[in-house]
């Protein structure tokens, strides 16, 4: 596995992704009993977007970097701005950027646990370092499918599963994922599972939904975020989260959120959101 995150960190899909994985999070917060939060894929946890890495690409410079200046943002992304402006109080500029696992250490309680996995092992060392000293969450430098199949389900029986490769394998990855949630359907049905996917050709994302549709999930939501279209295998056009069992009216929060995100993060003229239910009760 060659891919390393820091080269995007902050961009377009990172922010689409990390205000879903916020409102969730917050979802799960709204009942008084503990939760396990999951990370499949988490990265260094930590990123700075004046290494080198990150400079070669500027990928934050059409990401999170356009909210900076934004005002009347949708609670989400209200959230999500301010939590980012924490990790960077004192500074001028932006340089600090949040991994998913420390945007969810920033949001759980003490009473909620996290289980994240890494499996390069110098991106998992990173991990060790931006989680260091949280009692709260169990780092595997591990493959994050494997530990699902292991792990699942958590003691606290209410959480959600954050699955976010990335999708060196094209297409192979969606099998991959399938077979991952086949398993987890049968272990913890109950589970909130997000699975983030890049939009590249439509018709490579087509059959993933169709699986999902059969998948035995009782409730499945789907939001995707175009820039560009969906017909060019070169370059990565949009991006999608696939949310098994969302809370209870989540709809309505990707309904506020998603127009403002393309609104936002507009790269030129074409620019499409998408809610829509694969599966409902």
């Amino acid at each position: 596995m060659n891919y390393r995150h820091a080269f995007h960190a902050g961009n377009f899909a990172d922010v689409f992704k990390h205000a879903i994985l916020i409102g969730l999070l917050e979802a799960l917060k709204a009942k008084q009993k503990p939760f396990c939060f999951m990370d499949t894929h988490a990265g260094r946890g930590h990123y700075l977007l004046n290494d080198s890495e990150a400079m070669r690409t500027a990928e934050a410079a059409d990401g999170v970097q356009r909210l900076l200046a934004a005002t009347r943002l949708p609670s989400l992304l209200h959230v999500y701005v301010n939590l980012v402006r924490s990790l960077n109080a004192g500074r001028d500029e932006l340089i600090e950027y949040p991994g998913s696992p420390l945007i969810a250490s920033l949001i759980m309680r003490e009473e909620d646990r996290g289980i994240v996995c890494e499996v390069q092992a110098e991106e998992c060392a990173g991990l060790r370092a931006a989680l260091s000293g949280d009692a709260r969450f169990a780092i595997h430098e591990r493959d994050g499918y494997a530990a699902m199949n292991a792990l699942l389900p958590p003691a606290q029986r209410r959480g959600l599963v954050l699955i976010d490769p990335p999708f060196e394998a094209q297409d192979g990855e969606f099998r991959i994922i399938e077979n991952a949630l086949a398993d987890a359907a049968r272990r913890w049905p109950s589970g909130i599972y997000a699975v983030w996917y890049p939009i590249k050709l439509r018709q490579q994302v087509q059959p993933f939904h169709r699986w999902l549709g059969k998948s035995g999930f009782g409730k499945i939501l789907v939001a995707e975020l175009l820039l560009h279209p969906d017909n060019s295998a070169l370059r990565l056009n949009g991006c999608g989260m696939a949310i098994i069992n969302p809370p209870w009216k989540f709809e309505r929060q990707l309904q506020e959120l998603l127009p403002a995100l393309q609104n936002l993060l507009s790269q030129g003229r074409y620019g499409l959101h998408r809610i829509e239910w694969l599966l409902r009760d």
